[in-house]
């Protein structure tokens, strides 16, 4: 029939669980906004299986990281990337979306350019070119046709290079962390209402987590010797919940690992926070929870950022806010003394701890808290181009 809606083909790739769960929300605003007339091919994990995808293979056979990792895998990458732009071609959707994994996504895509295969591709996660290596953004205006960008300062990078970019907003603003039963937690594990909680979070990579839990155990020592039972939570990621358990066996204070589920919880019965830089900032601001920043990386990698690294602030917050809200400290300066000084401080200022409350959801107002949620922000961009498509067609 003439007046047949046609239903649109989205080829989407992930390759990782975050990269798996943006695309989740994705393709969720996608098939609410197109009343459920619209079809998923690609690569994924669960969630984006859970969301309509038939993934061509596990999500799991890209998630490889480190150069030492991914050689022995390489061939297998390689025929990976080979199929998956065997099915782009073969499928030939009206649209394709990348989400973050750029080691692998780029090559598809220049796999199927290079096949003479013209549909818009549109990448899901901007690289940190404000950080560092912004040659990378003149790189990527030659192959995509749009970026979709986590952070608000980003698209200006890319646009002054002619790659369309647009703000959807960071995904941890719908993250629900600032709903947790902390007086439950403190209930299920027989914590008093008088015990001071501080959530302790080494990172989600080993080398990360090798290398700050000694200075986080001084740390929690110091503090232990000013404050009585003093009880530590370490919400820990699936991967190294084992390992972080026999680390923390000696520490001087009673400790708990947290399961994932639980994350929520442990937030919000803790009254500060010690924390490795990275993604977790934002949870813990979003659940309210006042922190420091410590963080070390490899003496030769710290050397070599010195002279690539172009930001003043290794966390988001204070990248966001241009200033120090949140106390970090890095390399040489992440001591047990500095970090214990400052989250002393936090425990005993209240003033201290509602500044940084408020510093934070100025940040997260900037990621797009109260604006609608990411994931229909990205649908938006989608339809767009999906509508320019119809219109050139």
């Amino acid at each position: 029939m003439s007046g047949e809606k046609r239903t649109p083909v989205v080829f989407l790739v992930a390759g990782e669980n975050s990269g798996d769960a943006l695309g989740a929300s994705l393709m969720q605003g996608l098939t609410a906004k197109l009343d459920g007339n619209v079809r998923f091919a690609g690569v994924g994990g669960p969630e984006m299986t859970a969301a309509g995808l038939q993934s061509f293979f596990p999500m799991q056979d890209l998630a490889v990281m480190g150069v030492f990792e991914v050689l022995p895998r390489l061939p297998s990458l390689l025929r990976r990337m080979s199929q998956t732009a065997a099915e782009v071609e073969r499928i030939m959707p009206d649209v394709m979306v990348t989400i973050d994994a750029p080691d692998f996504c780029f090559r598809v895509i220049k796999k199927i350019k290079a096949r003479g295969i013209k549909i818009p591709v549109v990448h899901y996660v901007a690289p940190s070119v404000w950080a560092w290596r912004p040659g990378r953004a003149a790189k990527v205006a030659k192959f995509l046709d749009h970026l979709m960008c986590l952070l608000p300062f980003e698209p200006p990078y890319f646009e002054r290079e002619g790659l369309d970019a647009t703000f959807v907003g960071h995904p941890v603003v719908t993250s629900k962390l600032d709903v947790g039963q902390g007086r439950a937690f403190r209930d299920r594990h027989g914590i008093a209402p008088e015990t001071f909680v501080i959530s302790v979070l080494p990172g989600s990579r080993m080398g990360e987590v090798t290398r700050l839990l000694e200075v986080f155990k001084e740390t929690v020592t110091r503090l232990a010797a000013q404050t009585p039972d003093l009880t530590v939570l370490i919400p820990a990621v699936p991967h190294l919940i084992d390992h972080v358990r026999d680390t923390v066996q000696d520490w001087p204070v009673r400790t708990l690992v947290v399961a994932p589920e639980d994350k929520a919880d442990a937030y919000s019965a803790s009254g500060v926070a010690l924390a490795a830089s990275g993604t977790v900032t934002l949870e813990l601001a979003m659940a309210g929870l006042p922190q420091v920043i410590g963080y070390r990386v490899n003496p030769l990698t710290a050397f070599v950022g010195k002279f690539l690294i172009k930001t003043p602030f290794a966390n988001l917050i204070n990248i966001c806010l241009g200033r120090e809200a949140v106390p970090e400290f890095i390399q040489e300066n992440c001591t047990a003394d500095n970090l214990a000084r400052e989250l002393a401080r936090l425990m005993e200022d209240e003033g201290a701890r509602t500044a940084q409350r408020i510093a934070a959801s100025e940040a997260l107002s900037q990621l797009g808290l109260g604006g609608p949620p990411p994931g229909e922000r990205a649908a938006d961009v989608v339809l767009s181009l999906l509508a320019q498509r119809k219109e050139e067609t």
